[in-house]
């Protein structure tokens, strides 16, 4: 009994300390897709030079929802800024599918910014995750 009334007061001293930040999720709702079919890819970052396809960063959280649910959750995550990107990967192939270079699936990014040639700069799309009820509304985009 005596241990784990150490181990509850050492985790409680723990949280209290500066910097140990608590964790928190953050939901997503996905807007304008053009169909229930296949599946939502999402891959969220804080490193500019894995955005948008989370590769080579161990930290990256990558997450398949299905698309007809048109919502996913990132659960237990520091607070931060973070990158999101979305595919909308309709025929269920696990990759963006492409004609001459153009995306012929939905694409979206966290704070929905502009974009036409290439995806949006990680500045655009930057958010902060502060803790409870975080969430971002991403709307996709089709070109083909």
């Amino acid at each position: 009994m005596a241990l784990l009334k150490t181990l509850a007061l050492g985790l409680a001293a723990l949280f209290a300390l500066p910097g140990a930040a608590p964790l928190s999720d953050i939901d997503i709702t996905i807007d304008h897709l053009r169909s229930s079919k296949g599946l939502l890819q999402l891959c969220l970052t804080a490193n500019e030079r894995s955005f948008p396809d989370c590769e080579d960063d161990p930290a990256a959280r990558r997450l398949t929802a299905r698309a007809k649910d048109g919502v996913a959750r990132f659960a237990g995550l520091p607070a931060g800024q973070y990158a999101l990107a979305i595919v909308h990967d309709e025929n269920g192939n696990n990759k963006l599918d492409t004609f001459a270079g153009i995306p012929k699936e939905g694409i979206g990014f966290s704070r929905n910014p502009n974009f036409s040639f290439g995806p949006p700069r990680f500045s655009q799309v930057l958010f902060v995750n502060q803790g409870a009820g975080t969430s971002q509304r991403v709307t996709i985009k089709y070109f083909l």
